[in-house]
């Protein structure tokens, strides 16, 4: 009976290690932001609601209500209550909600530290910068655009609205070198927000449909950021998360991530300042955490510089073109986690986009020739410029902070840098191309020294040939202890074992099985046979 209870165990145990083999070892709950820190949250609104409703309206999946409860149960609310039970919650609370949560109600910003509050809003500018900047609201996050023909749009009307000419490119050049399929196996940028600050992105073309928010307006002060009118946010929304159909010859470095649109411009190449700093905050505000700065950005302008500089102190990556004339780069802040990337373009054969600064470059990335999407259908159209290096470098970047959630935008900036490809001589590497070239596939797999929780993440699209053999291994597991199971059994039907205890040592310990009285008429046997004979 001992033996049996043993076995018993022992099967369990082995059951249970292929189990884990099979699907991996349980989730640890996700542990809650420090206080202090920036974070996605809701307020409860009154005592019926659910958080199966709350993660189903914000999460897309009621079963998610579990992460927002180990977010937050027995953090100390406003009220000196805590979330204890799953089913109670109580007007007022504030639940720290997943990064990924989007919709009606979800915040961005330090929890309330006496009662709840908005998002954090622009700050106004002094009389001596940004004066008259126009006000903003934006969403307090970032809401799918449901906009069936961007230049319905109000301020979309008129000549300012020309559709530019579709074009052919020579080659793809670009797609060719950067190859992001090659990363696509660990990741397509899913769950990372990309903010776009442009002219806006033209979210009715069906290779960014899904994946462009409403974003904001910063010329109206108020509205949507999903039109365009001069086709340049389009063009770098559709390198950083184009979908791939079929022989398309745009494709999105990271086409799961997701754009967010912020508007500088819209019928004119000409942008105020203050609404360039304005664009940088709301962006931050949205929860992005890529933040790719199109042409019309002028860093130039202190009060954008300072809006930079702000950005940085948040864990955020700004992607910006390296600068053709002298400028003093924004600062960042001691122990910030943020991060500037400053990106150059260049053509097939290494030529540079610009004059740029020499030193400032910290890599490279297409920025002539490259195919983009135009606005309102126009398909393919080939553009140059410093910008479509930002997007390149920006779709990168939204493919690590997918891969490796862990790591903060400096180290994502670090990563993009030593897994760059070399370029120019040695006199002239650093000075004119920085690292070198962006390289999507090498970024998501390469070792880098120095990265603390660095551990990429699996989204499902790698480890079928890990979970075959995992199989393979619990089906081994599994034949081996049943076998070794009937082997004992076979032992236990013997009529001559005792139903004791004692019943694993047979009468002979030397000889398991050994039966006296047989062995002794089999000799005698033998005797007569060999007397016979």
């Amino acid at each position: 009976m001992a033996t049996r209870r043993s076995l018993s165990i022992v099967v369990a145990c082995l059951l249970l290690i292929g189990g884990v083999i099979l699907f991996g070892f349980p989730a640890t709950s996700p542990a809650a932001p420090e206080t202090g820190q920036y974070v996605k949250y809701y307020t409860v609104k009154d005592g019926s609601e659910q958080l199966n409703d709350i993660a189903t309206r914000l999460l897309g999946d009621g079963a998610r209500s579990t992460e927002i409860y180990n977010l937050n149960a027995g953090r100390t609310q406003l009220d000196g209550g805590k979330l204890t039970d799953a089913r109670t919650l109580k007007s007022g609370w504030s639940l720290i909600l997943p990064w990924d949560a989007v919709g009606d109600g979800v915040q961005y910003g330090e929890l309330p530290a006496a009662a709840p509050v908005a998002p954090p809003k622009s700050p106004q500018p002094n009389s001596a910068q940004g004066q008259g900047r126009p006000p903003s609201s934006p969403p307090a996050s970032p809401k799918p655009s449901n906009n069936p023909q961007s230049n319905n749009n109000p301020a979309n009307t008129g000549k300012e609205c020309a559709t530019a000419a579709a074009s052919t490119p020579q080659s793809n050049w670009a797609g060719l070198r950067m190859a992001p399929d090659q990363a696509w196996e660990r990741t397509k940028g899913k769950g990372v927000l990309v903010a776009v600050i442009d002219s806006g992105v033209d979210a009715s073309l069906p290779q960014l449909s899904g994946r462009v928010t409403e974003g904001a307006d910063i010329v109206a002060g108020s509205g949507r950021g999903d039109a365009d009118c001069l086709g340049s946010g389009t063009a770098m929304a559709s390198i950083i998360g184009a979908q791939p159909e079929g022989d398309a010859a745009v494709v999105g470095i990271a086409p799961e991530a997701t754009i967010l649109p912020v508007r500088l411009v819209h019928g004119t190449t000409q942008s105020d300042a203050a609404a360039e700093a304005t664009a940088v905050e709301v962006a931050v505000s949205a929860g992005a955490s890529v933040v790719a700065l199109g042409s019309f950005v002028d860093l130039r302008d202190p009060a954008v510089s300072a809006a930079v500089t702000s950005a940085l102190k948040h864990d955020v990556l700004v992607v910006a073109g390296a600068p053709t004339e002298n400028v003093r780069l924004p600062a960042i802040p001691p122990g910030a986690p943020g991060a500037l990337l400053s990106v150059a373009g260049v053509g097939v054969d290494g030529q540079l986009a610009g004059s740029y600064q020499p030193g400032t470059v910290d890599v490279v990335a297409p920025g002539i020739e490259v195919p983009t999407l135009g606005t309102n259908g126009t398909g393919v159209v080939v553009n140059s410029g410093t910008q479509y290096a930002v997007a390149y470098a920006a779709g990168e970047a939204a493919l690590v902070r997918a891969a490796y959630p862990h790591l903060s935008a400096a180290q994502v900036r670090n990563r993009m840098r030593v897994t760059a490809d070399k370029m120019g001589a040695a006199g002239d590497q650093a000075t004119s191309f920085g690292s070198g070239m962006i390289n999507p596939s090498a970024a998501l797999s390469a070792t880098v020294a120095d990265e603390t929780h660095a551990a990429p993440v699996d989204d499902g699209r790698s480890g079928t040939a890990g979970r075959i053999l995992a199989v393979v291994v619990l089906v081994i597991v599994l034949i081996v202890a049943i076998a070794m199971l009937a082997l004992r059994l076979r032992r236990w039907a013997r009529p001559d074992d005792d139903d004791d205890d004692d019943d694993d040592f047979p009468h002979d310990t030397h000889n398991p099985g050994y039966d006296s009285d047989r062995d002794s008429e089999s000799g005698e046997n033998a005797v007569a046979a060999r007397d016979a004979g």
